[in-house]
């Protein structure tokens, strides 16, 4: 291990001396080494772990060393240099931390050194004018990149079939470059006044190679702090398209020094058709390059499009192989009812959900659609008005994410068929021709027969897990008794299966009633006459057709995957519930977390104490005062100021929030999931860049120039 500790040290003065010698005679600072290394088994000392190893240092190490953010400058700085520095900072606030770190590194340096130890100073070769302009003229380039993802510009400007041969035009990157130049830069003025207009100032490898140095020094930001708190979870969004190439979108959960938990987005991973290659890539990109230790996740969930549901759980289960402790949970910004529905490996139901998304999408993009269907719901709900002005409003929300998506469906159906009827016949100059176009293919997908029944069987079907979802989505209190209600919505669907002769009959009259309504035949779905090619059964109907095709394979899909995602594991989490004090207070403080918490046992830093602990924070609530409320959510528990007198329950605390089921209690550090759908909406599929993205959705989180021009000067010094 001394061995170790001299190559990391870059101490090649000290490689010919032996073990004893240097056990004896070298002391090493303790700023050298992960927290994850050191056991403060008290305030006033300071133990290092058997298999400690330093890796935090301000050589060439910083570079491979994510961790390192704290670096000592062993040099002293020029006045010239120390007023460069400071016209850099981004804001005065920032560059008041920087300096009181600075000094404090600096002192804590010069201690070591007077007492022998292994940090010693070594005389910096200053830097050549030459040197110190390369310098300038990188951090330039790397402030326009910064802008350019801050402000959701992208590198390329104009079309190329857009001008004609011959003519040279800049793009956005050169433009603001140039615009840097003509306002007064001067070390971009020196560096390009001989250039020729035509050319480019900077390669589009060079720009390529600039912009992932830049996300990867912002992330980083994000993952020191995911590193510090040890325990995180994973969630992924819905698949997207990236410049013409699919790409799962990450985001991590995690509690911050402030106890605040928060969830960040970290970057998009390439989607491989093959879920295998897919579960090692992804389990490659978070432990490899991204530098976060999986034996630290507590929480796994993906927010799926139809069809890729059956992919990423294959990837859930191989994490789950390595990391038991990862717990595959549903995610709490997706209903369960949209989430299940999502996963049904039917088509038909993959072809409903698209069709409900592109209805959804028509009507909001224009308010004239909407006033529309306003007035033919008005039309339709005469006699019940208040039902009328529900349906109105709920036509102005993103109803096609709500617990009872398919309930909403089947009643605005003939208001939503006779709207769009209205449009595409109309012959005056009222609608614009897409607007009549969409109506017209829409209006054929809602009233197919296939349709019309999918939705009738899926509203039933969930009918059945719609209060259990929306109860996950509830209050603490809400998710703690949802899942001790988890065995009676089981044992509902195991009796529909039993007896699906009957309810699929009444599901199938429901279909044809409203087909009926419609004006819509009743038969067999064209594609499947076509593929029997004259061997059509006499026997086969409607009804057992779709009995077979579509409600047995949806019910025993949605029991299979309600089993699969509240495991027994995920469901022994959810009862430690019972912590927070007005769960506890519920249940009258007769409460037994113990049992429940012992799969937690290896994160609580006292796990001896945990029962005697237990007791006091039950007796804590039992006897509080009459004034005093129960913290109602686990953001108010961590919240309390004698929380840290319960170290035990504190962890606990710490590692429940973490599951992806439990719902971000403060909204502003839950906004990376809705800056990532800002940037989706807001900027065209050719123009996404997975390096900008990151620095947009990012754009408030500080950055380190000078970190970012020396990494770039290391990995490629040719340049």
């Amino acid at each position: 291990r001394c061995q170790r500790w001299v190559e990391n040290c870059r101490r090649a003065d000290l490689e010919d001396k032996t073990p004893d010698q240097l056990n004896k005679h070298y002391r090493l600072c303790a700023k050298h080494f992960e927290t994850s290394m050191i056991c403060r088994s008290s305030p006033y000392r300071t133990v290092l772990r058997d298999n400690a190893v330093p890796t935090i240092f301000d050589l060439t190490s910083h570079l491979n060393n994510p961790h390192s953010r704290h670096r000592k400058r062993i040099k002293e700085l020029s006045e010239d240099e120390i007023k460069t520095l400071k016209q850099q900072k981004i804001d005065e606030a920032f560059e008041r931390e920087q300096v009181t770190q600075e000094s404090n590194e600096n002192n804590e340096q010069n201690t070591v050194s007077e007492e022998g130890g292994e940090e010693q100073e070594e005389e910096a070769v200053p830097l050549t004018l030459e040197e110190r302009e390369n310098k300038d003229y990188l951090k330039s380039l790397f402030e326009i990149l910064i802008l350019m993802g801050k402000q959701n510009i992208p590198l390329d400007g104009h079309n190329v079939d857009e001008l004609p041969e011959g003519i040279f035009t800049s793009d956005n990157f050169q433009a603001l470059l140039e615009y840097r130049i003509n306002g007064g830069d001067e070390v971009l003025r020196k560096r390009f006044e001989m250039t020729a207009v035509n050319l480019e100032y900077c390669s589009k490898t060079q720009q390529k190679q600039m912009l992932e140095i830049c996300e990867n020094c912002v992330r980083e930001e994000t993952l020191r702090e995911v590193r510090d708190s040890h325990f995180f979870s994973i969630v992924t969004d819905e698949v997207v398209d990236i410049a013409g190439e699919e790409h799962l979108p990450v985001l991590v959960r995690f509690v911050d020094d402030s106890h605040n938990l928060r969830e960040e987005f970290i970057g998009f991973l390439p989607y491989e058709a093959d879920p295998e290659i897919l579960a090692v890539k992804f389990h490659g990109t978070i432990t490899e390059k991204w530098g976060l230790n999986m034996e630290y996740c507590r929480g796994q969930a993906y927010i799926v499009s139809s069809g890729f549901a059956s992919k990423m759980k294959v990837v859930a289960t191989r994490l789950l192989e390595k990391y038991p402790q990862a717990v595959y949970t549903l995610c709490s910004s997706c209903a369960l009812n949209v989430w299940l529905a999502k996963s049904v490996p039917v088509v038909g139901v993959s072809i409903a959900l698209g069709t409900i998304e592109d209805v959804c999408c028509l009507f909001n993009q224009s308010p004239q659609l909407l006033v529309e269907l306003d007035n033919t719901i008005s039309a339709l709900f005469q006699d019940n008005e208040e039902k009328g002005n529900e349906l109105k409003k709920i036509c102005r929300s993103q109803w096609t994410g709500r617990h009872d998506t398919f309930e909403v469906l089947v009643d605005l159906l003939q208001a939503l068929v006779l709207c769009l009827d209205a449009v595409s016949s109309d012959s005056s100059v009222r609608w614009n021709n897409f607007i009549v176009g969409r109506a017209f293919v829409l209006s054929s997908a809602l009233t197919d027969f296939d349709f019309i029944v999918t939705i009738v069987i899926m509203k039933n079907v969930l009918s059945f897990t719609r209060a259990f979802g929306k109860n996950l989505q509830g209050q603490t209190s809400d998710v703690f008794f949802a899942a001790g209600s988890l065995t009676a919505v089981l044992h509902s669907l195991n009796e529909v299966i039993e007896n699906i002769e009957v309810y699929h009959e009444f599901w199938f009259e429901e279909a044809t009633n409203l087909a009926t309504k419609l004006d819509v035949q009743i038969k067999l779905p064209g594609k499947f006459r076509r593929a029997q090619q004259g061997n059509f059964d006499p026997d086969m109907t409607s009804e057992n057709y779709y009995k077979e095709i579509l409600s047995i394979p949806t019910v025993e899909h949605i029991i299979q995957e309600l089993k699969d995602i509240f495991s027994e594991q995920h469901l022994k989490a959810l009862k430690c519930l019972s912590l927070v004090p007005s769960v506890m207070g519920q249940l009258k403080f007769n409460t037994s977390e113990e049992h429940h918490a012992e799969m937690f046992r290896n994160d609580l830093p006292n796990p001896d104490t945990l029962s005697a602990e237990l007791h006091c924070w039950r007796i804590k609530w039992k006897h509080r005062g009459k004034d005093i409320e129960l913290p109602a959510t686990i953001y108010e528990a961590l919240h309390l100021p004698d929380i840290k007198f319960f170290p035990n329950v504190y962890a606990l605390l710490k590692v429940l929030c973490l599951l992806p089921v439990m719902k971000v209690e403060n909204e502003k550090y839950g906004i990376g999931r809705k800056r990532l759908k800002a940037y989706l909406k807001n900027t065209l599929t050719e123009q996404r860049s997975s390096n900008l993205a990151l620095l947009n959705i990012n754009f408030d989180i500080k950055h380190d120039l000078d970190l970012m021009v020396d990494t770039y000067i290391k990995l490629y010094p040719t340049k």
